[in-house]
């Protein structure tokens, strides 16, 4: 083990970092993308440090396999443009660099301060940079020239531990975003990590502050969920800390006021989840299908409107339309809802010709995009 040094105010040397070498972490250069290994070795080679950041860290120290390499630099966005000429920069207020290998897309991000909080832009330094990310689990930078991890905060020994606990000070991490208390719920449920009681405790006596969040936003983090192969257990934590009202107002409202179609719910998610590990591939419409079945399934008495001869055109319409409201305020493209919507009619035994079911479709306007 290695440790990296800097100065105090008056020139004295202090303990910044842990390093741990490949022996100590025991990573193997086989589990790394080589492209992503090109990309810090590019920047390397052009004089500027770079390094694998965050989540890609954490599963590669548990023997996972990353979805994702995220690299950090001290590159500018517009520098890492000009090295890379499969880049582009994307981002209005955050700018970060997207470099294209195919149809995988890496993530470049500058290291960036902490001179306007944990969520600023202005750009800085590494020791800076760590003290802006959200939990330790998530804090840890890899070297994959050295083969080293750099460890500022301790996030070795809490994975060790099994435990989530924040970088950024508890009376700012979720007043500055709380979109931060879904990834912790979020991050428990995934890598079997707890949440300490103190840390519960903040995340369910603040979750009001997700009200204000945009609906864009919480579509987003919404569908990381039903896209996760974990989302029974992310819900179940999320119901347990109280978010779960302002992700699906509506399904918490009736979990709580009908123990039955609260069990049925959690029995579709555990079969969407088993979908998804089955089917990666799968749109987001079949994927849907087991968000919304149960609830469609109390709209109306189905056989009764089979033995009725109901138009099935008219069912389709106000299906959709109540559908629509009940995933508020998720706002999942038009095609996939529609495709949810005329797979659960189906198994009632009501199916609609393309025509008819393209010119009765109620219109949807979507929320404008976030300017950040």
């Amino acid at each position: 083990m290695l440790i990296r040094y800097s100065t105090d105010s008056n020139g004295k040397p202090i303990e910044k970092a842990v390093i741990y070498t490949k022996k100590e972490h025991n990573i193997p250069l086989s589990s790394l993308d080589s492209d992503a290994v090109y990309v810090i070795t590019r920047l390397r080679d052009t004089g500027f440090s770079a390094y694998i950041v965050g989540g890609a860290v954490r599963d590669l120290l548990v023997g996972r396999k990353p979805k994702d390499f995220d690299i950090v630099t001290d590159a500018t966005p517009s520098r890492i443009k000009k090295i890379f000429r499969n880049s582009r920069i994307i981002g209005k207020r955050f700018r970060l660099v997207h470099i294209f290998f195919g149809e995988k897309i890496f993530e470049v991000s500058t290291f960036r301060s902490i001179e306007e909080g944990s969520v600023g832009n202005v750009f800085g330094t590494m020791d800076e940079d760590v003290q802006r990310r959200d939990f330790t689990l998530n804090a840890l930078y890899y070297d994959p020239l050295k083969e080293q991890i750099i460890d500022y905060v301790g996030g070795v020994k809490d994975i060790k531990k099994g435990i989530i606990r924040p970088v950024i000070p508890m009376d700012r991490i979720f007043i500055e975003d709380p979109v931060r208390k879904l990834r912790a719920v979020k991050y428990g449920a995934t890598t079997g990590c707890r949440l300490p009681f103190s840390l519960k405790r903040k995340i369910r006596k603040s979750a009001q502050l997700l009200s204000p969040i945009s609906p864009s936003r919480l579509t987003e983090e919404i569908l990381k969920i039903v896209n996760s192969g974990h989302a029974y257990d992310i819900v179940s934590k999320a119901v347990d800390t109280d978010l779960y009202a302002y992700l699906q107002p509506s399904a918490t409202n009736l979990m709580l006021d009908d123990k039955k179609y609260s069990k049925a719910y959690f029995e579709s998610l555990k079969e969407l989840d088993s979908f998804v590990r089955q089917h990666p591939e799968s749109r987001l419409g079949e994927r849907l299908y087991f968000v919304l079945r149960d609830f469609v399934s109390d709209l109306t008495e189905w056989k009764k409107e089979k033995e009725n001869g109901t138009s099935v055109a008219e069912l389709y319409k106000t299906t959709w339309s109540r559908c629509r409201n009940f995933i508020l305020p998720m706002n999942p493209q038009r095609t996939e809802l529609d495709f949810a919507v005329r797979k659960i009619l189906a198994g009632y035994g009501f199916s609609m010709k393309k025509k008819e079911r393209n010119r009765r479709k109620p219109k949807l306007v979507l929320p404008a995009e976030e300017k950040d």
